[in-house]
């Protein structure tokens, strides 16, 4: 069966609907999300690249603490997309007295190539293993890894997990980590809901597009038949939970059929959403007790001056 298929009879299947934001980057969508990265309201992207030019150095030591002069030591970034901002932590790595290789992970294949291109070009000496794939893939490549290794999960990334799946994400990523391994995770903070909603629904519209263009992609490689005029992008925020989510509803009702899965039908009712995305934000207490229960324990913390992103540095309790 055509994964992207199975993801929708498996998401269409519950209660609310839901569609899974990790199908948001075909090389429509990565060019998209490059566009939303540089939107004015926007501020994860330039906050966290903020942090990375003001203590890069400091990061920089704190990821390689762990690995003998001369030693290797691996950097192993889940979900890399453009690298703009792990270049900068790269650089303070080749600063380091280690063996440094570059493993960058993305789902996005275009993306991947995309940035192995920029690699060549910008730091021609160092040694590159890109990988196109899931994350399940990448935990695969920890666990057989040789040697000191970083694990970057940046861009407030862990933020897209429902809570019970943060936490068996979390545990999932320290499973094979050894007391030389670090772990740097990006957290987008709590702040002025009104601001952090505005980041999800820019005045532009490229958000809302980000989001139709996943209906899109199942048309066209799923077989399915969204009648793409017929919905909107409604993202809302909830500052009780820090959950930030965004919906597709539909105006009308239709019939969702799929080439692919043929005598199937999935009934959308006029204004039923279907939920795309959740992203969480935290306070820096609820990162502590997120680390204690997968095993970890808080390294270093680097924020921006206004405290509305943390680089949190994690290591085995142990």
């Amino acid at each position: 069966m055509n994964h992207l298929a199975e993801h929708l009879a498996q998401g269409f299947s519950q209660t609310p609907k839901t569609l899974s934001s990790k199908y948001f980057y075909d090389a429509t969508g990565s060019r998209l999300f490059q566009q939303i990265m540089g939107l004015p309201e926007y501020y994860p992207t330039r906050t966290e690249l903020a942090i990375f030019q003001a203590q890069g150095a400091a990061i920089g030591r704190a990821l390689a603490a762990g690995a003998g002069p001369g030693q290797p030591l691996a950097v192993v970034e889940l979900g890399a997309g453009d690298g703009l901002k792990t270049k900068l932590l790269l650089r303070e790595l080749l600063a380091q007295p280690v063996a440094l290789t570059y493993v960058p992970v993305d789902i996005s294949p275009s993306a991947i190539d995309e940035l192995a291109a920029s690699l060549r070009q910008e730091l021609p000496s160092l040694p590159t293993e890109p990988l196109a794939a899931e994350y399940g893939a990448a935990l695969t490549t920890l666990a057989t890894r040789p040697g000191a290794k970083a694990v970057l999960f940046l861009g407030s990334n862990i933020g897209n997990f429902a809570p019970d799946e943060r936490a068996d994400f979390l545990r999932e990523l320290a499973r094979p980590l050894t007391p030389a391994d670090r772990l740097l995770v990006g957290f987008d903070l709590r702040k002025d809901p009104r601001r952090i909603r505005a980041a999800y629904d820019d005045a532009q519209g490229v958000t809302a597009e980000f989001n139709f263009n996943l209906l899109r992609r199942l048309n066209a490689e799923a077989g399915a038949n969204f009648e793409l005029d017929a919905w909107q992008h409604f993202p809302d925020y909830d500052p009780s939970t820090g959950a930030m989510r965004s919906w597709l509803v539909s105006r009308r009702a239709q019939t969702v059929r799929l080439a692919t899965l043929p005598g199937q039908a999935f009934e959308i009712a006029a204004w039923e959403a279907i939920q795309t995305e959740s992203s969480f934000k935290f306070t820096l207490p609820q990162i502590t007790e997120l680390a204690a229960g997968a095993g970890l324990r808080v390294v270093e913390v680097f924020q921006d001056d206004a405290h509305d992103f943390a680089d949190v540095v994690l290591a085995v309790a142990a």
